[in-house]
């Protein structure tokens, strides 16, 4: 290719293949704020303005998508969860960035670096200790503590991700500090509660039940700590819950049957799978109802099989970089399980996530079951999860939803993240949202109505998401 026809790396129309595409972004969709409505971060260190010693410590602690592509280049563990000094970690990131071509991690680094750091060159074995040196210099600076990473990523609402036996102390710290005005709300998620399965589970159901007094001896005792600790939520300005599955289970069951596989695992008799699946029914569906009573927005994320790698798990735990996509969404118990809801009147606001994206077309073809007015958009599909957040998985799921539904009434990106620095995700997702509809545009195929276009492009980014949870 001649050089004169060349795009320079990631420069300012980056993903922005198109003229319709670039005044979407520059005009609409980069001046609207963030709602990050799902993430991972610890409130503890937004109640505390943490300040971080290093680039490691803010860029790669935590970061499984980083670890496993260091795995994957043959990176020794001691250089990535192990005991090797942060700079050596950071070196070891830098060395091997470079084999990243094609993987959204290349892209998500370096406008990390530019957005936060101004650092503008590619980082590499050769460029680390410039990096190194230079970041962590500026991270020494006030402007760069977790609250003012926040507000300068123009964000307005941020929703973490919490137990139901978290005492929120931290969210209520910082819903108190008036020096501080972006809105920090507690999310629910109680997978501990319905994962009977897991080996720890009467030993959760301890810490339960001394989180809402109520000694929980039964199925019927577990509901109404559960119940006691949603208000509890509430109280704190709680709007959104959120599951993560393998799967969406429907098998339903008398209340008698549920009570004796409470019983059974309470005494440790192993259950069978269809018990345990009977169980998580019935959980799901009380529980969901009382988010239809609260308000609550419901998230369930499925497609996901966790901690493959036994060896590894039992070396360094969960959401270290184990985890795939799995097949094993069933299409009828989903439709099932929301319809159950449905009969009663009681299915809340329902966002669906896979992380199959195999899973797009069933996705649409079922919320489609379940709209209803007034509210716009009352059943959605999640952004592109996790192992889909890049730009080809991004492109996909919004042209399955646009084809199957509404497009214009998405509710946008996410970070799903435990980094303070990936908010440039939602850049990102929004320059990949402009340039698939400037395609769209510019190949003819709807009007070239910039006031029509940009206002769906806001909404997408911001007001969709501001209007759906109630912000």
């Amino acid at each position: 290719m001649p050089k004169n026809s060349m795009k320079e790396f990631m420069d300012t129309n980056f993903l922005l293949s198109n003229e319709t595409a670039k005044v979407l972004f520059y005009d609409y969709a980069a001046k609207v704020p963030i709602i990050d409505y799902h993430c991972h971060i610890n409130p503890e260190d937004i109640e505390e303005d943490r300040k971080f010693d290093n680039i490691t410590q803010l860029w790669l602690s935590g970061d499984h998508y980083k670890w496993r592509f260091m795995r994957s280049c043959g990176v020794s563990e001691r250089l990535i969860t192990g005991d090797a000094s942060d700079h050596d970690k950071f070196v070891a990131w830098a060395t091997v960035l470079g084999c990243a071509i094609g993987n959204p991690l290349y892209h998500w680094s370096h406008l990390e670096l530019k957005r936060y750091f101004n650092f503008n060159k590619p980082l590499s074995e050769e460029t680390a200790e410039e990096a190194w040196e230079h970041c962590n210099r500026m991270l020494q600076d006030p402007s760069m503590s977790v609250r003012n990473i926040i507000k300068k990523s123009h964000v307005e609402v941020i929703c973490t991700t919490d137990d139901p036996a978290d005492d929120l102390k931290h969210h209520a710290k910082i819903a108190m500090d008036p020096s501080f005005d972006v809105t920090v709300l507690p999310a629910w998620r109680p997978d501990r509660a319905v994962d009977l399965e897991k080996p720890d589970y009467l030993e959760y159901l301890d810490q339960l039940s001394r989180a809402s007094g109520v000694h929980i001896k039964s199925y019927s005792s577990l509901i109404s700590a559960l119940k006691i600790r949603m208000e509890f939520f509430a109280r704190r300005g709680c709007k959104i819950c959120d599951h993560g599955m393998s799967y969406v289970p429907y098998e339903p069951a008398s209340s008698s049957v549920v009570e004796g596989i409470f019983v059974k695992r309470s005494r440790m008799v192993p259950l069978t799978k269809l018990e345990e699946a009977q169980f998580k029914t019935a959980l799901l569906l009380e529980l969901a109802r009382n988010y239809h009573r609260l308000g609550w927005v419901m998230q369930l994320h499925f497609g996901v099989k966790r901690d493959n790698n036994t060896r590894m798990f039992n070396a360094i735990g969960a959401n270290t970089g184990f985890d795939c996509a799995d097949n094993c969404t069933n299409a009828a118990q989903l439709a099932d399980f929301l319809n159950a809801l449905d009969e009663t009147n009681e299915l809340p606001k329902t966002i669906l996530y896979s992380l199959n994206p195999a899973d797009n077309l069933i996705i649409g073809s079922i919320i489609g079951c379940f709209q209803e007015g007034p509210t716009f958009g009352k059943i959605q599909q999640g952004s592109a999860w996790w192992f889909n957040d890049h730009k080809n998985g991004m492109r996909e799921q919004m042209l399955s939803l646009a084809s199957q539904g509404n497009l214009a009434g998405f509710l946008g990106m996410l970070t799903d993240s435990r980094s303070f620095l990936s908010y440039t995700r939602h850049e990102y997702f929004r320059r990949v949202l402009c340039d698939v509809i400037g395609t769209i545009v510019e190949n003819g195929e709807f009007p070239a109505d910039m006031e029509l276009l940009g206002g769906i492009v806001e909404d997408i980014s911001y007001y969709n998401a501001k209007e759906y949870f109630g912000f």
